[in-house]
């Protein structure tokens, strides 16, 4: 996902004319790069709630520009959450499996 595009010199010397389409994505993407660049830079210098307030902008505004991979992101989601639940699962059985081990293991200790 790119906020703001780097112009390639290859492209840029065969560069046919845009539309006035790209024209009007692009200050999104200049104004989400700005805005992100500005919440870091007031995050480092320890204004917290403009720099967050700067950077959700920031975030707010790359998300408009990216619709598409917000969507697909969006409806992946359930399927990672999906996933997560399982991983769950499996090291919740693993861990019980370790409990019993050390049980056996403190009753052979005792002995």
């Amino acid at each position: 996902m790119v906020v703001v595009p780097l112009p390639s010199p290859a492209k840029d010397a065969s560069a046919a004319p845009s539309d006035g389409n790209s024209q009007s994505a692009d200050w999104l993407r200049y104004a989400a790069g700005g805005a992100l660049v500005a919440g870091g830079i007031l995050l480092l210098s320890r204004k917290y709630r403009a720099g967050l307030l700067a950077a959700s902008t920031g975030t707010a505004l790359a998300m408009l520009d990216q619709q598409a991979t917000v969507e697909a992101w969006w409806l992946a989601l359930p399927g990672l959450i999906e996933d997560a639940g399982r991983m769950l699962t499996q090291v919740e059985g693993a861990i019980s499996n370790l409990d019993a081990q050390r049980e056996k293991i403190r009753a052979l200790m005792k002995r």
